[in-house]
């Protein structure tokens, strides 16, 4: 599903009349709780006096008329009927009824086996609204503008825990950092999510499902790309780079600031700023091992040199 879809599914939902789900009893039963109380009157008499007033007979009949519960198995069935017919692989658990439009559609919020659940609408073609996807709309609006009407968003306890699937999401795509944070940062034009996980004290990621697992893009390259990861801070990138330097020629670096200088066949560049001394450049491998240390002064014909340290190239040497 694209943004574009996505955007009228969620207009779709929230302009959806939710109509009373409860039957009308049949008038023989309101006859039936009239005449028991005529006839208890006809054998008593009226009960009068503070606190013992005989409840009217229009409270008896509200009592009467509360809305059937709908079966909960029933309930879980037609909605993994929607869910499979909507191609989700999603094997509901656990499903709550939230009502039907004016056309008689009814609409689930269903919770699933394994990943987030979803709001599912029995249209034609059925609808089904990822609940992160939902959850993250109505943070970016409320961050946006706490008053903010966020439209629907998914209610089930399992599925309002949502830091659980981008920890689970984080650990799948093999990266171990403590997840704190976690959002869906955009739809690609396939359709494919793509998600943002923040760490704690560690430079983030860009998740995305691939055809085999995970694709992760550490942050330092998505802001290279001219994109954003708002979880992860500077200070938390230098964190990491820093501890990529232990063991190094490096290691003695206290980093302060860093960038994501490029690749090539040999590995990332990496600059890095040093508290009170020289600026480095940092090659390092897939598994970001150090495999070289380049001063600044002397890394002038590395990818341009150093940008965030004013070091002055080495003097040359006199003849």
């Amino acid at each position: 599903m694209n943004m574009k879809r996505i955007a009228c599914a969620l207009g779709a939902v929230a302009a959806l009349i939710v109509v009373d789900l409860s039957f009308s009893p049949a008038r023989a039963q309101d006859n039936l709780g009239d005449d028991r109380v005529r006839q208890d009157e006809a054998t008593h008499g009226r009960v009068s006096g503070p606190g013992r007033e005989r409840p009217s007979r229009g409270r008896q009949r509200q009592q009467q008329q509360q809305p059937a519960q709908p079966d909960p198995a029933v309930v879980l069935a037609e909605a993994q009927a929607i869910l499979t017919a909507a191609g989700s692989p999603c094997q509901a658990t656990e499903a709550k009824l939230l009502g039907k439009t004016a056309e008689q559609v009814s609409l689930y919020e269903t919770i699933c086996a394994s990943g987030p659940g979803y709001i599912v609408v029995g249209s034609t073609p059925p609808e089904t609204l990822d609940c992160l996807v939902l959850a993250s709309q109505a943070e970016k609006k409320r961050a946006a503008d706490p008053a903010a009407d966020v439209g629907t968003v998914c209610t089930l306890p399992a599925n309002q825990n949502t830091l659980t699937f981008f920890a689970a999401y984080a650990q799948e795509a093999g990266i171990a950092c403590q997840v704190d944070q976690g959002t869906v940062a955009g739809v690609k034009s396939d359709g494919k999510l793509v998600y943002e996980i923040g760490c704690a004290g560690a430079d983030g990621y860009w998740l995305e499902r691939a055809d085999a697992g995970w694709q992760k893009t550490e942050c330092m390259q998505v802001l290279m790309q001219n994109a954003a990861c708002p979880f992860t801070t500077p200070a938390e990138q230098a964190a990491t780079v820093k501890s990529w330097l232990a063991g190094s020629d490096a290691a003695g670096c206290d980093v302060q600031q860093v960038r994501l200088m490029g690749h090539n066949a040999n590995g990332r560049f990496y600059e890095a700023t040093c508290a009170g001394a020289e600026g480095v450049i940092a090659r390092v491998n897939a598994e970001h091992a150090v495999q070289q240390i380049y001063p600044c002064a002397e890394a002038a014909l590395i990818g341009g040199g150093c940008k965030l340290t004013t070091t002055p190239p080495a003097a040359t040497p006199e003849a």
